[in-house]
């Protein structure tokens, strides 16, 4: 199962490069005195990488005078959303990362809130999905895992840092049903963040996890997990020791995008001043060292773009869901 909303994204991205043209700059002027980065998630995990890489990019290359992090977990990122939303006054300084997820949990009703209820800032990067295991255990490839699968279901958990229906689940229940699995039948065990989610697997509470690229690299790096897929069209540079899944004959391709929200009703001129610096940061070597250690997409969708973005998004997702039976 190929996920359109990959090639999308990947156009967008290719949109953004050529608007950005010399408008950009090298860092070395300040745009914003200080951004606060609101993580809706556990330490570890993808929305935690992007806000912190995000932030050093933009501090390294001088557009930004500081950055502040603070994690705040519950809810399947609701608890962030609803606290971004009642504290909208006193919260003009701060943005809130998030993906994917913000779409399928509202369609889900995990929580009331859309991003429809948030200031939409600006769509940032892309990060490809993977498949790992444990490094010293026994599965080798995708495959593998769900010959596993199909001689023992119950006994081949699969772990991820979202909840039940969200992202994580999602990717992994595209890789099963391409494989001609039961995705319904998969058993999916949810973990605050990455980082618990890796801990899961190293434990052997589960037999894979379903992450994000980007979480997984240095841990395979190290030695210590097996990337067994990425949902890309081609091996990734950041870590080319990864097998796409499209060459294992598993035709699931994808792209999380990650991008940042900040509090409804925030000035127009505030709003202005994060775009620009978002914008002047694609063009500076901070950006290129933080983007390419992670493996992530360019993918630049500013205002007005992001939500059109978001709305196609939305539309996509759900049919996918639909058809999965998770709506």
């Amino acid at each position: 199962m190929t996920f359109k909303i990959a090639r999308r994204a990947l156009m967008a991205s290719a949109v953004a490069a050529m608007t950005l043209g010399t408008s950009a700059i090298a860092g070395g002027h300040q745009v914003v005195d200080s951004i606060h980065f609101l993580i809706p998630g556990g330490a570890g995990g993808g929305w935690d990488g992007t806000a912190r890489g995000t932030g050093e990019a933009l501090t390294g290359a001088g557009l930004v005078g500081n950055a502040s992090y603070e994690n705040m977990s519950g809810g399947g990122g609701g608890k962030a959303i609803g606290y971004l939303i009642e504290n909208a006054d006193s919260n003009h300084g701060t943005l809130m990362v998030n993906s994917t997820p913000i779409v399928i949990r509202s369609l889900t009703g995990v929580f009331p809130q859309s991003f429809r209820d948030l200031t939409l800032v600006a769509g940032t990067i892309g990060d490809y999905a993977a498949i790992v295991v444990d490094a010293n255990g026994p599965i080798q490839d995708v495959n593998g895992l769900i010959d596993m699968f199909n001689s023992d279901p119950s006994g081949t958990a699969i772990g991820g840092g979202s909840v039940p229906g969200g992202m994580d689940h999602l990717v992994a229940a595209m890789v099963f049903q391409a494989a001609g699995a039961d995705p319904v039948e998969m058993k999916y065990i949810p973990y605050d963040g990455g980082g618990a989610t890796m801990a899961g697997l190293l434990s052997g509470e589960v037999k894979a996890v379903s992450t994000g690229f980007s979480e997984a690299v240095e841990l395979a790096k190290a030695g210590e997990v097996r990337i067994i897929g990425v949902t890309a069209d081609e091996r990734v540079a950041a870590y080319d020791a990864a097998p796409t899944m499209v060459e294992q004959g598993n035709d699931t391709t994808f792209v999380n995008w990650r991008g940042f929200f900040a509090a409804p009703g925030l000035p127009d001129d505030k709003l202005a001043m994060y775009q620009d610096a978002i914008s002047k940061m694609y063009d500076t070597e901070e950006w290129a060292t933080v983007r390419d250690r992670n493996g992530w997409v360019d993918i630049h969708n500013p205002g007005d773009e992001f939500r059109a973005f978001l709305e196609d998004q939305e539309q996509v997702i759900g049919d996918l869901m639909r058809k999965l039976g998770f709506l």
